[in-house]
């Protein structure tokens, strides 16, 4: 119910639309109608239904707020200014600007109060759902006491077009993650025109058919007790997510703008900004105005949930001996000493590093108590799957197998969802082929620094028969372009039990590239702080004639081709680099100790040559697309083979000889 006088509200509803028209235009820049139309109903959330303390924008316990539709950002930060959430009114002035708090789309991390980085549409439904997924699994592992909050996400029609949303609209129906509510803000408007130009979706008989509770508010956009009865009804449903559709008028209430496909943008200037400033009664020559008033009553609703926060802690505190994992788990973290429980390989066994992956995720999961895993149609393939494990599901909803069902792209961003909630360390694997699919969520996740695992296994031409479709090339390399992505391609068993370490202890997210085919434990992989330094010298001598690296399954080559070179009077060393990215981190020092200056080097990867002139003098690889065949015939045709190596190699040195 409204805790203000209905002329407070309405004065409190037209201050956000008198920002959302002057923020945008102060910057030239922007998206103004969406956030006019939608504050209504950001004034409801803030004021009448969200639990959350502005003294605390990260209290575990507070409810979600995720701007799907991201363009819409000034709307959630007017709303962050006014309950006092850490952002002044010269931060909604330097809206867009170099520096500011307040940029183009929300950015989690960069901006109090911003839950995750939204901007590309469809990712914010998709993290939603991760959140909702994290919610249930928290509460029924550690009780409502510690973990009872809802997640509400405001979506657009843009966000429903995209393909990501149907996939993640589909797993939040099956999942029945009824501590979710998204609101449908159906404006009926995209860039191009109005959506009938490409769109005739039943969008309530979608959802309803996704197993989603469906309320179809109508004209109800300005109508704030008609807000609050839905958004209370869907609250109140207890075996389904909902979905809320409200119709709206873009840029309401412009004289001039409203319904203006325009107006998704930056459209209205200093007289539309005037004449509409009018219709609600605020100072037409005025920009940002925000009287005292209003800002009293936004702030005392923002301080709201001061004494639920103080009695929440006071629940964590008395939690006893589960008070360590249940801090684990926020943290995204293992217990103490977890480390110890990964396993290891002795020199000479052959082993899979996707079975190495999956040896060590069991080893891991008494003792990284969020560790949640899954694939995408993919778990056993990818070695994702949890031995004994409860599928995560209504019946069992804190279960730590996660299956995805065949949606790679919605997978990406539930992770990420699911990581920035907290209380999960999430883990999804499919073939590393089909990382393309996950690619949005991916740079997202970099951008987020949010924790997140991606395991990508069948990393190379070694997949074999399934051919070129199936055969990642330049995969690796792309990712590797990601700013903010850790991308291990781990040598073998030990390389790979080294990995995880660090991708569950430090922060942001990992990429774990692993392959099919049996690959042979290496003398010296078990070093300690090998692949934590991004790469190290495996074998050879101080003072070599030629240094070959290699990453995953290629470093076994390396060191075949350099005891052939051994015995070609060539001395040779082997440097193993399963982390380009932690490499490139160490002091210059360290980086000159292991790739030795002024001595030619090799690299050996099964994938696109682009980018190793960072490194190295010559690069062998594959700048082709693959071939149906055994794996290993095809990596030899390919030239990822010993002897071919050998005699690249020699050519280098010889070529070297020459130049000097």
């Amino acid at each position: 119910m409204a805790a203000y006088p209905a002329a407070l509200e309405a004065q409190g509803i037209s201050v956000i639309r008198g920002l959302a028209m002057d923020a945008p235009h102060q910057a030239r820049s922007g998206h103004q109608g969406t956030a006019m139309a939608m504050a209504p109903l950001a004034h409801v959330l803030w004021t009448r239904v969200m639990r959350y303390d502005a003294d605390d924008p990260a209290w575990p316990d507070r409810d979600r707020f995720v701007l799907s539709s991201g363009h819409a950002s000034i709307l959630l930060y007017s709303m962050l200014h006014l309950t006092g959430q850490g952002l002044t009114l010269d931060d909604l002035r330097d809206f867009r600007q170099w520096g500011s708090r307040t940029p183009g789309h929300p950015e989690v991390g960069h901006t109090p109060g911003v839950e995750v980085t939204t901007g590309p549409l469809g990712q914010g439904v998709a993290n939603a759902v991760g959140m909702a997924m994290a919610e249930r699994w928290v509460r029924h592992r550690f009780g409502a006491d510690v973990c009872d909050h809802r997640i509400f996400a405001l979506c657009s029609d843009g966000d429903l077009s995209e393909g990501i949303s149907h996939e993640a609209a589909s797993l939040a129906g099956h999942q029945r993650l009824d501590r979710l509510v998204c609101l449908y803000d159906d404006n009926r408007i995209t860039i191009d025109g109005a959506t009938d130009l490409a769109l005739s979706d039943d969008a309530a008989q979608r959802f309803a058919a996704y197993g989603w509770h469906v309320s179809d508010l109508g004209e109800a956009a300005d109508d704030l007790d008609a807000l609050e009865a839905g958004i209370r009804e869907a609250m109140a449903v207890d075996d389904a997510p909902s979905m809320i559709i409200v119709r709206s008028h873009v840029a309401f209430p412009s004289p001039g703008q409203t319904d203006n496909h325009e107006a998704h943008g930056y459209s209205l200037f200093d007289d539309e900004i005037a004449a509409t400033k009018a219709v609600m009664g605020l100072p037409a020559d005025e920009s940002f105005h925000v009287p005292a008033d209003v800002v009293e009553a936004y702030r005392a609703a923002g301080r709201r949930g001061a004494d639920e926060r103080a009695a929440w802690q006071r629940r964590v505190e008395s939690l006893g001996a589960q008070r360590s994992e249940y801090e684990a788990c926020l943290g995204g973290r293992g217990l103490a000493g977890w480390e110890q429980k990964l396993p290891s390989w002795s020199a000479g066994e052959s082993v899979a590093t996707r079975k190495a992956s999956s040896a060590c995720l069991n080893a891991m999961a008494d003792v990284v108590p969020g560790l949640v895993a899954g694939g995408a149609d993919l778990t056993g393939n990818t070695g994702t799957n949890l031995a004994g494990a409860d599928p995560l599901s209504p019946i069992h909803p804190s279960g730590r197998q996660i299956y995805f069902g065949i949606r790679e792209h919605a997978m990406g961003a539930v992770l990420n969802g699911a990581a920035l909630h907290g209380g999960l360390v999430p883990v999804g694997g499919t073939f590393l082929v089909f990382s393309d699919y996950m690619r949005p969520a991916v740079r997202l996740a970099a951008l987020s620094d949010a924790h997140s695992i991606f395991v990508w296994s069948h990393d190379s031409v070694g997949v074999g028969e399934d051919g070129p479709t199936h055969q990642p090339i330049e995969h690796v390399m792309s990712l590797r372009a990601i700013p903010g992505l850790r991308v291990f391609r781990p040598a073998d068993g030990n390389e790979v039990a080294q990995a995880w370490r660090l991708a569950v202890d430090m922060d942001g997210p990992s990429a774990m590239i692993l392959t099919r085919q049996n690959v042979p434990t290496l003398e010296g992989t078990a070093a300690a702080d090998g692949v934590a330094r991004g790469a190290y010298t495996l074998v050879g001598s101080p003072d070599p004639g030629l240094i070959l690296v290699g990453t995953g399954s290629e470093v076994s080559v390396c060191v075949a081709a350099a005891a052939a070179l051994e015995a070609q009077g060539v001395a040779a060393r082997v440097v193993s680099m399963p982390c380009w990215e932690l490499f490139a981190a160490q002091d210059p020092d360290y980086r000159a100790e292991v790739l030795l200056p002024g001595v030619p080097k090799l690299s050996v990867e099964a994938g696109v040559t682009l980018g190793w002139e960072r490194w190295v003098d010559l690069p062998v690889g594959i700048d082709r697309f693959g071939a149906s065949a055994p794996g290993s015939v095809v990596l030899d045709k390919l030239g990822i083979n010993a002897a071919n190596v050998a005699a690249q190699a020699a050519a280098l040195i010889g070529s070297w000889e020459q130049r000097r």
